[in-house]
């Protein structure tokens, strides 16, 4: 067995020396291997992304638990002034938060009071914002010696100073004339720095890098998928991995298999875990008309962290075409698996199997859906590959359960051994999956091959209300406590959205977590009730984590309405009518009475001016819009307020609408100019469609409470309900889940 000696630092002469020497660790505080190996004994803080190596997100803090919960109070909010998503899982080291909000900005805040210490926002280059799939987000920070480090949206990996926030050292991961961005919370084994990427829809090749936490220096480079045979491999397991790709060629728009968020570390086993994303493109027909298994997109892998080289690896999904990711949250547990303790690795990616393996050797143990899947009847157990459905859609579309977003995506499960289940966010939500006959690779923008929205319009004609109304009927999401022994539902809390944050589990036999509704919430962790709940005003993506100051337990989560289905899915997500817009961080204590100000927020009146445009030209930029825009600002424009709405555009707006689309004039707002892929007539044509449901969304504001628009509303619900009946069957008819 492989492995490291560490000296094993007492837990309790951490928490002496903290309780005897008060602001010492804040000012220099130092984190070691021994500290991050022995987090658990340091149960008043949240020392890596996950807690501890494991991530299992459990926290043995029991002072909140199902009898005192009902006490549990706002202690102190803190608003961060942006109105983006925020995704991350805050560090809390000896009484300070430290976290990412929106473009790669980084915060501390004193964990007691939440007064905020200092800031940083790296002076990111925003206009990469156009090379994020899904929002100007990140997932958090990573910890060592007496360092933070954070990966930019525009591709950085930063050392930070954690007493004052300045930059020590400054290092670029990525190829800066390729769509990479990075979104996901680096890692830190031994003084090695991991961080991934991400940009597999625009068209990269994935690889995750290790760099020195004391220089910034490159110590090694693990490529995901091959490149150009002609141009010779990177290592000796890439050559193989070539094999399963046919002839290509992948390597033209770069393969995919991005590292943009999962890792996990054995400090007993000295393997690094790592999950990979999805082909680039998705249709495989594009990227590998050969066939073949497309190693090792959508896989688990072992590496040695020391050297990058591999050891094992299990694919989830071969030869994926449905962006199938297995970058999804790995967890690290011991189960006692057919008589017998086993050290396993769990995931349940998007593909919607839960999988348990051996960690050590990568064994395949069990595997069973724990959402309605239909492109799979199971996994078999002696191959390790699903058994699979009729489900190419080379040659016709097929309508398919788990969609692109997954049975569960990036927000945290979390794994409470006090009942040994996993608290998976998970979702139900189908797609039709057609191959885009006229695909042709198109730098910087989505290159996926399909009808995704290309080719899938909104005409203005259709109202927003029942767009709004019917798409939230398509999906439905839920917190759901799973048994991986037995693979089976233990049982499950709706959310009310199929997008909702990441959980926490509680020594207090509590599950936390946040929904889209903005509920932000207390479950038991045995029978699924929902104990307790507090109205954030806006609907929740990230995660909480618990602490603790002076012996008294605090729970801490970030709220900010966004992430890739709160952009593009917008008129699906059932997020909050009215909701806030201001991106905070919440604090809650026992026995706290703190309230959130009353929501202020005026209704934006449309001013577009007149209609000009011949309808060939509304069709025209309504195609367009839906190639290029639709990922930011949603299907017909429909989209939560913490994004423009470009359908209340005010005349001003209007007025310099090509200088904002061509020339880039809010390019520090996130709004990038597109002067390098649309011409002044296709931004016209844009302008156009948007005219048309500028005037639209005036007569429906106009007509608001007339009995016509009561009667549409209810014949808006009936159609509604009816979308939800036909899903339903559609999963049955497919016999999902069965």
């Amino acid at each position: 067995m492989r492995g490291r000696s560490y000296r094993r630092r007492s837990g309790l002469a951490l928490l002496l020396t903290t309780a005897l020497v008060p602001g010492l660790a804040q000012a220099q505080w130092q984190i070691d291997a021994e500290r991050l190996i022995e987090a658990d004994a340091e149960t008043h803080n949240w020392l890596s992304h996950g807690r501890s190596y494991s991530e299992q997100r459990y926290s043995p803090l029991d002072a909140i638990d199902r009898d005192s919960v009902q006490r549990l109070g706002l202690a102190w909010y803190r608003d961060l002034g942006t109105r983006r998503g925020l995704e991350a899982t805050p560090l809390v080291i000896d009484g300070v938060l430290y976290f990412t909000g929106t473009y790669s900005e980084v915060i501390a805040v004193d964990g007691r009071s939440g007064k905020i210490l200092w800031r940083n926002d790296l002076d990111v280059d925003r206009t990469r914002a156009k090379f994020m799939c899904c929002d100007v987000v990140n997932r958090g920070l990573a910890a060592w010696s007496n360092k933070l480090f954070v990966g930019t949206m525009d591709g950085r990996l930063v050392a930070l100073d954690p007493q004052n926030g300045r930059i020590i050292w400054d290092t670029l991961t990525i190829d800066l004339d390729r769509p990479y961005s990075i979104t996901g919370a680096p890692r830190v084994v031994d003084g090695k720095v991991l961080i991934g990427n991400g940009g597999g829809e625009f068209g990269v090749r994935g690889y995750i890098s290790a760099y020195d936490a004391d220089t910034g220096e490159q110590l090694w480079r693990f490529y995901t998928v091959p490149g150009n045979p002609e141009e010779g491999f990177e290592a000796p397991i890439l050559e193989k991995a070539a094999e399963t790709w046919g002839d290509g060629p992948w390597w033209e728009i770069g393969g995919g298999g991005t590292v943009w968020d999962s890792m996990a570390y054995d400090p007993d086993l000295d393997l690094l875990y790592i999950g990979v994303g999805n082909g680039s493109p998705w249709n495989k027909h594009v990227r590998s008309p050969g066939g073949g298994d497309n190693l090792f997109l959508s896989s688990i892998i072992a590496l040695d962290p020391d050297t990058g080289d591999y050891v094992w690896h299990y694919q989830t999904t071969p030869g994926d075409g449905w962006d199938y990711t297995a970058t999804q949250h790995l967890i690290l547990a011991t189960l006692e698996i057919d008589g017998r303790p086993r050290d396993v690795i769990m995931q349940a990616p998007k593909n919607g199997f839960f999988y348990v393996l051996d960690r050590e050797t990568g064994e395949l143990l069990s595997a069973e859906n724990y959402v309605p899947v239909s492109w799979a009847k199971g996994v078999d157990l002696q191959t390790g590959r699903p058994i699979e459905t009729d489900n190419d859609y080379g040659e016709g579309p097929v309508y398919q359960f788990p969609s692109p977003m997954g049975g569960h995506n990036w927000q945290p499960m979390c794994y409470s051994p006090d009942t040994g289940y996993v608290y998976i966010p998970a979702r139900q939500l189908a797609m039709i999956y057609r191959r885009d006959a006229d695909f042709e690779y198109e730098p910087a923008f989505w290159n996926v091959g399909m009808d995704v929205m290309k080719d899938i319009t909104v005409p203005p004609w259709m109202d927003a209300d029942l767009v709004k109304k019917v798409g939230s009927a398509m999906a439905q999401g839920f917190l759901l406590a799973w048994d991986p022994v037995e693979q089976k539902a233990v049982w499950r809390a709706n959310a009310g959205s199929p997008w909702n944050g990441g959980a926490l589990c509680t020594g207090g036999d509590l599950v936390f977590d946040g929904t889209g509704r903005g509920d932000f919430r207390a479950i038991d962790a045995h029978s699924g009730d929902i104990l307790w709940s507090f109205d954030a005003q806006q609907g929740i993506i990230g995660s909480p984590v618990t602490y603790a100051i002076d012996g008294e337990q605090y729970v801490s989560i970030l709220v900010g309405w966004g992430g890739a289905f709160g952009l593009s899915f917008g008129f699906a997500s059932n997020t909050v009518e009215e909701p806030s817009t201001q991106g905070r961080l919440l604090t809650f204590k026992l026995d706290a009475i703190g309230q959130l100000p009353p929501i202020r927020r005026e209704q934006r009146v449309p001013e577009p001016p007149p209609r000009k445009a011949s309808d060939a030209t509304v069709d025209k930029g309504n195609t367009l819009y839906h190639q290029y825009c639709v990922y930011c600002h949603g299907p017909r424009a429909i989209t939560h307020p913490n994004i423009a709405d470009l359908r209340t555009m005010d005349a001003d707006t209007h007025r310099d609408f090509l200088g904002i689309v061509l020339a880039g004039s809010q390019a520090e707002q996130g709004m990038p100019g597109f002067s390098d892929t649309l011409s002044r007539d296709e931004a016209v044509a844009i302008h156009a469609y948007l005219i048309e449901l500028g005037h639209q969304e005036l007569d429906r504001i106009r007509g608001e409470g007339s009995a016509w628009q009561q009667f549409k509303h209810a014949l808006y619900s009936a159609a509604a309900w009816c979308v939800g009946l036909l899903v339903d069957f559609m999963e049955w008819f497919k016999n999902a889940g069965g």
